[in-house]
């Protein structure tokens, strides 16, 4: 790899740049040289970028042998002084390198570019995990909650920033203006995280419906042409689509704060508010049911349960096949939604936490959210329909619960409402 870098200039001088940045002693020279590395990297080809990663993962741990000589002086005498040597032994140069890329005025943004380009290829390059996770513990420090500006986006935002909430939407997609403008109106509000090292860039955002109860149909939320609500009907507040937007940042936490910080600021704003609540996709669900994965052999079901699992995921199956085949089905159209329910329900309750669960469920159940109702026929896109046979569901946060149920999650349990008891 080093003959590689020897034969290829833009890699040799990319090395020698970076030496020079971790020798740096004065501030001013170390952030001249951190762009000069940002600017080589910008320049690199994929097989010049693939390189440098490489250099990065092979030259930068930590030294083995001063790594045992610390650990074993710390087994034998676990002092503070021999404590901050093996922390200080053990954390990678590569980190420090991080950081120092980070003080130049676009060196946030670039890491982040960077992370991009790295976790594309991660699970092909399994030697660059080691990068992944110093990015990953620097970022999450970076990007804490408390650096991070809540802003609200209305129509009169910048165009540069409703054209980015434009293309970033990755839930319900907007097409065009007029629907930008729909969910922009006094019963709608759109929410954003930004950080003052990229100030013009939403990190994540939530959409948000002002409406008199909880929704059960995505379309009413995001029809241009429905009806502005009046103010005086605003008693629920519908969380329908959460986009992240810096795809550098995946794995760091920032939606987990967003939902609270929003229902706080409502709260304040609109005092007749009294349920929080989302109308939310299930994208895992018909991956799942495809799958065969199911839970027969859970030991929180009883045999009755069981029974009615096989039966939902047979009639499931029956119904499919006869609707393939163009015959007609013996499964009513009752029956067959009736089937979906259930395994809808077992799977939201049982597999959430497992690590096969839905994404969105994870995240709203590790926020300590309640998992409240599904509805059938509720996002008949093609999208939802392919994801989840059209259903979706509500997650109902009760800001004085969330805490106690995001360790309970924590631990394995869903907290659910007793109406889903039926298909469970």
């Amino acid at each position: 790899m080093f003959e590689y870098f020897k034969k290829d200039k833009a890699l040799e001088v990319a090395n020698h740049r970076v030496r020079k940045l971790l020798s740096a002693q004065g501030e001013v020279n170390a952030q001249s040289m951190a762009l000069k590395i940002i600017e080589s990297y910008r320049d690199f080809n994929p097989a010049q970028r693939q390189a440098f990663f490489d250099f990065l993962a092979n030259q930068f741990n930590p030294d083995p042998d001063l790594v045992s000589a610390a650990s074993q002086a710390y087994c034998a005498d676990p002092s503070a002084q021999n404590l901050i040597r093996l922390v200080h032994v053990t954390e990678p140069q590569r980190q420090e390198l991080l950081r120092r890329i980070n003080r130049a005025p676009s060196g946030t943004s670039a890491l982040i570019g960077m992370r991009e380009a790295l976790l594309a290829q991660l699970k092909t390059q399994p030697n660059w995990a080691a990068i992944d996770s110093d990015m990953h513990h620097l970022l999450s420090s970076w990007f804490n909650p408390g650096f991070l500006e809540l802003h609200e986006i209305t129509w009169n935002s910048p165009a540069q920033l409703l054209e980015k909430i434009i293309r970033h939407e990755a839930v319900h997609a907007i097409n065009g203006w007029d629907e930008l403008r729909r969910r922009l109106q006094p019963d709608r509000r759109c929410f954003a995280f930004f950080h003052r090292q990229l100030p013009n860039e939403p990190l994540i955002f939530v959409e948000v419906a002002l409406i008199p109860a909880i929704a059960n149909n995505i379309s009413v939320l995001i029809d241009k042409n429905a009806p502005v609500g009046e103010a005086k009907h605003f008693k629920t507040a519908i969380f329908y689509s959460i986009s992240n937007c810096q795809p550098g940042l995946r794995g760091v936490s920032l939606g987990n704060f967003l939902i609270k910080r929003v229902a706080e600021k409502l709260i304040e704003e609109i005092p007749t508010l009294k349920t929080f609540c989302t109308l939310s996709p299930i994208p895992g669900f018909k991956k799942w049911l495809d799958s065969g994965a199911l839970v027969s052999d859970n030991a929180d079901l009883s045999a009755g349960a069981k029974r009615k699992i096989q039966t939902a995921l047979e009639m499931v199956k029956n119904a499919n096949s006869s609707m393939a085949s163009g015959g007609d089905s013996l499964v009513s159209d009752r029956e067959r939604q009736d089937a979906h329910m259930r395994l809808c329900a077992v799977y939201l309750k049982h597999v959430s936490a497992t690590p096969t669960g839905d994404a969105v469920a994870k995240f709203h159940l590790t926020n300590g959210a309640t998992l409240h109702q599904i509805h059938w026929g509720a996002d008949n896109s093609k999208k939802g329909l392919q994801q989840s046979e059209g259903m979706m569901v509500n997650y109902l946060y009760d800001l004085n619960k969330v805490e106690a149920q995001h360790e309970a999650f924590s631990l394995g349990q869903v907290a659910h409402a007793s109406g889903l008891n039926k298909w469970l």
